[in-house]
């Protein structure tokens, strides 16, 4: 996942039925800062009052990290449902680590655009849509780029921030680069990291967190980066001035996940709590708060927002769509590789 959880984070939210004696209980492992506030008004506490289910809310450690807790483990990992990505959906299924859903413990699956599901999986029930957008500051770049080749021009040098290897991005970008240059999205990666190791001399730095990203631009030290496309809306929301484009020369989508570890102890209420989130009227506010896409296509939600997001099929063919199977298979080599030849190239 793109946005790394708070390294020490756990919140309990309580609503009415919930907090009576012996109430069920459910543990939900997702992420921090904005993300954490928008779900706890527009999914947690509707889920709360309707159900009488107690939500604790965990937002300790990244989408990789939880994975990793959660092959520790043994399915075990201690929360019930976990936000992350098709990629670790994909890999959780395959491993036998996390349930396989259907029809009739989320029959809201049903309500999915089939093509967008299927790419996470029968172990991920996609709740959100966004994609690696070009963002840059509108005051200090005045005219609006088109291409990721902005964040190479002279002017912008010191003015870039990069994520590291931990953020699903990096491995996005060197992708996105790739087929700019001439290679491919798997096996022909070598112009993505070269042309890389030329973005590493115009960065500041790397971190792994989205939220820790953001601070730079907002503060203006870094005039451009790539960022998921709902947090770069959230801040043009917020009265920075910034915007974001998905590059001409195309850019890989963000598919992200509820999954519930074979292990969970609260298995009903998680599966309650999925098809929830997979609602109509929580998939709307889910898209107006966060200000993401969605996989469901019967929503409705201001031309507006869906202009920007990923909303239809059709939306998600114009990006550049790798096999995320094979590119987790790949992840460990290309994180060696970006160590070597990005980071490194950036000292």
């Amino acid at each position: 996942m793109p946005i790394t959880k708070r390294l020490f984070a756990s919140v309990v939210f309580t609503a009415g039925a919930a907090s009576v004696a012996h109430a069920e209980q459910l543990v939900v492992n997702s992420y921090g800062g904005p993300y954490e506030q928008i779900i706890m008004e527009r999914i947690i506490e509707p889920f709360q009052k309707m159900t009488g289910i107690s939500v604790v809310y965990d937002s300790v450690g990244s989408a990789s990290q939880d994975y990793a807790k959660i092959k520790a483990t043994r399915g075990r990992p201690g929360f019930d449902v976990v936000v992350m990505t098709a990629s670790q959906s994909l890999d959780g299924c395959r491993e036998g680590l996390l349930e396989k859903f259907s029809a009739k413990t989320v029959p809201n699956l049903v309500k999915l655009n089939p093509a967008i599901n299927r790419i996470a999986g029968e172990c991920g029930a996609v709740h959100e849509l966004q994609y690696m957008s070009l963002m840059w500051r509108t005051d200090k770049i005045k005219s609006a780029p088109t291409s990721w080749s902005l964040l190479f021009q002279p002017e912008l040098k010191g003015k870039v921030i990069l994520p590291t290897f931990q953020n699903i991005m990096a491995a996005n970008l060197v992708q996105a680069l790739s087929v700019m240059n001439g290679g491919d999205l798997l096996e022909n990666v070598a112009p993505g990291f070269t042309a890389m190791g030329k973005l590493a001399k115009q960065t500041v730095g790397f971190e792994q967190s989205s939220a820790v990203m953001e601070t730079y631009i907002k503060d203006g030290q870094v005039w451009a980066m790539p960022f998921w496309n709902g947090r770069a809306q959230l801040l043009m929301d917020s009265g920075l001035p910034v915007d974001y484009t998905r590059p001409k020369e195309g850019t890989i989508p963000l598919i992200a996940t509820l999954n519930v570890p074979t292990g969970a102890e609260n298995k009903a209420a998680a599966m309650k709590f999925v098809d929830f989130f997979l609602e109509k009227s929580s998939q709307e506010a889910w898209v107006t708060g966060y200000k993401v896409g969605s996989a469901r296509p019967d929503i409705e939600v201001p031309d507006s927002v869906r202009a920007r997001q990923i909303t239809t099929e059709e939306d998600l063919k114009k990006l550049l769509l790798p096999d995320l199977s094979i590119t987790a298979t790949k992840l460990p080599e290309w994180g060696d590789r970006w160590e070597r030849d990005v980071v490194h190239a950036a000292n």
